[in-house]
């Protein structure tokens, strides 16, 4: 942390020390980091945070731009906070993340939302003490954008209370999918020096933290543009020999960028997690083509027969679209047929949503919304089935489990999930938490298992 940013945190200390905030996330792993380095700032600058956003003095919103429903959700909360603010006039709003960076939504959100106080993107989360001071002084909306990544270099450290945490190593994208809004609200690629990601992850275990999810549009892509002569699996193998650290993630993975160096890494890191999120997005040539993807269908077979050869029973996740422009039942049935012959552990579906300044929101033949529907189900209902299946199957093995909170649900279970990633419920035992426990596997359905614990924590 600059002594600048030091001395902006101290002057809102100053004047807004005591003041409740609530802070809201729509979208990736990468804006719930955003998020939590935000919610850092905040709390060094004296804001305690609010039970209920009713209650708060600054509400902070963390926006998405993905996919169309992302934005209009988006829409309807600060809606919501404009009633909220008629009450409690003493609150203060903030809107920010990929949505701010987009020129069309910020616009049209500066048009049509008055009570919104301050505005800023994705690469300007340490400006938030400087934002807020300049809004104590203003009666005009605070707006603040930059386009480039320049100051991401270790300004805010964010801290964690729990056992897992979100380390960015990349920001960015260079692949220009045409259906992907992302390279226009997040910029170009640019890496973390390794140097400061190792020196982040080492203070992160201090704190406590045993499990670290790496984090990047495309994390295969790391170092390309850094004077340093490294890789990501370099990175990785790096981290792996940090003490403390028990179980390393990483998400996403671009498939033309799946290196046989970085497969190797799930051969000879015992600490990499048995997990691998590979978005395939279809299983059709011609539209893997029209999306601007760079790999085919048996590109993509190929690679996972190559990490299946090291880590036979790893769990692997992908990325799934339905109803992209042009999309054929040809196509479609396609997909369906890749899916069934990889049978992923998980899939996220999504439809084939319209964004304004993509290559493929100006293609010709957009698919109906009663055909993308229908698709979508029949989707649903083979993951689904190869999903449950893969779940049941683990019924009578023994797990081990990192348990990081109490059960959303029912307080009377605790929560964890195995290095494969799937959600493990347990009864509560305050003593595991934070911990990795040995777990037989008892039941399960389509979406999580539920287990006794074995042996004393790790």
């Amino acid at each position: 942390m600059t002594d600048q940013l030091h001395e902006m945190i101290l002057r809102v200390r100053e004047t807004h020390g005591g003041e409740t905030y609530m802070v809201t996330t729509h979208g990736c792993q990468m804006n719930e980091h955003d998020s939590e380095k935000i919610i850092t700032l905040l709390e060094e600058m004296g804001y305690k945070k609010a039970d209920r956003e009713e209650d708060a003095d600054l509400s902070v919103i963390n926006t998405c731009s993905v996919r169309h429903s992302a934005e209009d959700k988006v829409i309807g909360h600060i809606g919501k906070l404009k009633h909220i603010k008629k009450k409690n006039k003493k609150l203060k709003v903030a809107v920010c993340g990929c949505m701010m960076q987009r020129k069309e939504s910020r616009d049209a959100l500066l048009e049509t939302f008055d009570h919104v106080d301050m505005v800023f993107g994705t690469n300007n989360i340490y400006r938030l003490p400087q934002l807020i001071l300049e809004n104590d002084h203003k009666d005009a909306t605070v707006v603040e954008i930059e386009d480039n990544y320049t100051n991401f270099d270790n300004r805010i450290y964010a801290g964690s209370a729990s056992n897992s945490a979100y380390v960015n190593i990349i920001f960015g994208c260079n692949n220009f999918c045409t259906y992907c809004i992302v390279p226009y609200t997040r910029g170009r690629e640019i890496s973390r020096t390794s140097e400061d990601i190792l020196e982040e992850i080492r203070g992160l275990v201090a704190d406590g933290v045993k499990e670290v999810t790496l984090l990047g549009q495309n994390v295969n892509s790391y170092g390309k543009n850094l004077p340093e002569k490294t890789s990501f699996s370099a990175l990785l193998r790096a981290v792996s020999e940090i003490e403390g650290i028990e179980r390393i993630h990483f998400t996403t993975s671009h498939p033309k960028d799946m290196s046989d160096e970085l497969i190797e890494c799930f051969r000879d890191l015992p600490k990499l997690a048995n997990y691998l999120h590979l978005p395939v997005q279809a299983g059709s040539n011609r539209v893997l083509r029209a999306m601007n993807r760079h790999y085919t269908r048996e590109d993509y077979f190929t690679l996972v027969d190559k990490i299946r050869s090291v880590r036979p029973d790893i769990a692997l996740s992908t990325d799934i679209m339905v109803g992209f422009p042009g999309e054929t039942e040809e196509d479609f049935a396609d997909t369906l047929d890749l899916v069934e012959r990889v049978g992923f552990d998980n899939a996220f579906t999504f439809l084939y949503s319209r964004r304004e300044g993509t290559k493929a929101d100006r293609m010709e033949e957009q698919v109906p919304k009663s055909v993308k529907d229908e698709r979508f189900q029949r989707l649903l209902n083979t993951v689904y089935t190869i999903q449950r299946k893969k779940y049941l199957d683990l019924v009578g093995s023994t797990q081990d489990v990192l348990f990081a909170s109490r059960s959303k649900n029912d307080d009377s279970k605790m929560s964890g999930r195995t290095s494969g990633f799937k959600l493990v419920h347990v009864p509560y035992d305050e003593k595991y938490i934070g911990k990795i426990v040995p777990v037989r596997i008892t039941g399960g359905n389509t979406f999580s298992l539920e287990g006794e614990i074995l042996d004393e924590a790790k």
